[in-house]
């Protein structure tokens, strides 16, 4: 099937080929009793594995994700970016036994003025409890969030940082659930972050500055959103990626974790937006959801500091 160029941006085509899916499975009878409320209220009867969704940047991590761009003379290039975890926060639900909080940071060198101290407070006060609700609401902290199983920030530079699978293999020795945990084990409070960074273009285009430019993703990892919504004007290019198209066959169902909240870099000129589109509303819309979200967690968030202030 053809895709609609005309109606069509280079950042819709981004945000394509840059969305995982991973398989779903049916929650068996047995477990529906202890479904927490959210995914009651929600109708979901579906779950997916951790595992999974890293299977699904393994391949990026090592040779980075195409992404089809047109540049202004028409011309057509595949642009690779290769995914960094950029931040996660993974609370469990009260179903599961309480684990420690552990804070965890990046060990590579800080691009930050911050003394070790100064981060480590930070951090903690990041994930106070009383920072996610006002006083006046009626939902307790403790139901809402769950319990905090494992943060981690990434401070370092980005020429100094270890690509997202490897990253989650690191994790994964001291935090085991990272891998093994199902979409209903966590809380609807738990979510990651993705910094993607060009590497290399086909054919080469060094002379093009917006090429250069750089994207922050947020993305739910509970089964409470599970139904990421699509963009109504990216749908169909959504699902007629290659890539999408190969897991829909192999799977049948699966789950698409489109991010809820976005920032960018270097985003300059119009190569990446088009007109005929909702992309102005679409990238307010992400980043100011983004913006909420960090707020409503309390979280001190670095790249996105960063991607907001440059």
């Amino acid at each position: 099937m053809a895709v609609n160029w005309k109606k069509r941006s280079n950042l819709q085509s981004f945000l394509t080929h840059t969305t995982p899916m991973v398989p779903a499975y049916p929650l068996p009878k047995t477990c529906l009793r202890d479904l927490n409320w959210q995914l009651i209220l929600r109708g979901k009867m579906e779950y997916f594995s951790l595992g999974d969704l890293w299977d699904q940047y393994r391949e990026w991590s090592v040779y980075g994700v195409g992404v089809p761009i047109i540049l202004d003379n028409c011309q057509r290039i595949v642009q690779y970016y290769v995914p960094y975890l950029s931040a996660i926060q993974i609370y469990t639900n009260k179903s599961l036994a309480p684990h420690r909080i552990f804070l965890e940071e990046s060990e590579r060198e800080s691009s930050s003025d911050d003394s070790e101290s100064e981060k480590l407070s930070r951090s903690s006060d990041a994930v106070s409890e009383d920072s996610i609700l006002d006083q006046d609401s009626s939902w307790s902290t403790r139901e809402i969030l769950g319990q905090l199983y494992l943060q981690y920030i990434e401070y370092g530079s980005p020429y100094g940082r270890i690509p997202l699978m490897d990253k989650v293999n690191e994790l994964a020795q001291n935090y085991p659930g990272l891998t093994s945990f199902k979409s209903v084990d966590i809380s609807p409070a738990s979510w990651m972050s993705v910094a993607w960074y060009p590497i290399y273009q086909i054919p080469n285009c060094r002379h093009v500055k917006d090429l250069s430019a750089c994207f922050l993703t947020y993305h739910t990892i509970s089964a409470s959103f599970q139904d990421n919504n699509v963009p109504e004007d990216m749908m169909d290019s959504f699902h007629i990626t290659e890539s999408n198209a190969r897991k829909q066959k192999r799977w049948g169902n699966c789950i698409s974790l489109f991010p809820f909240g976005l920032a960018t870099y270097k985003l300059q000129g119009g190569l990446w937006r088009n007109p005929e589109t909702s992309d102005d509303e679409m990238i307010n819309s992400l980043y100011s959801a983004a913006y909420s979200w960090l707020k409503q967690l309390g979280v001190d968030h670095h790249d996105f500091d960063f991607f907001t202030t440059h």
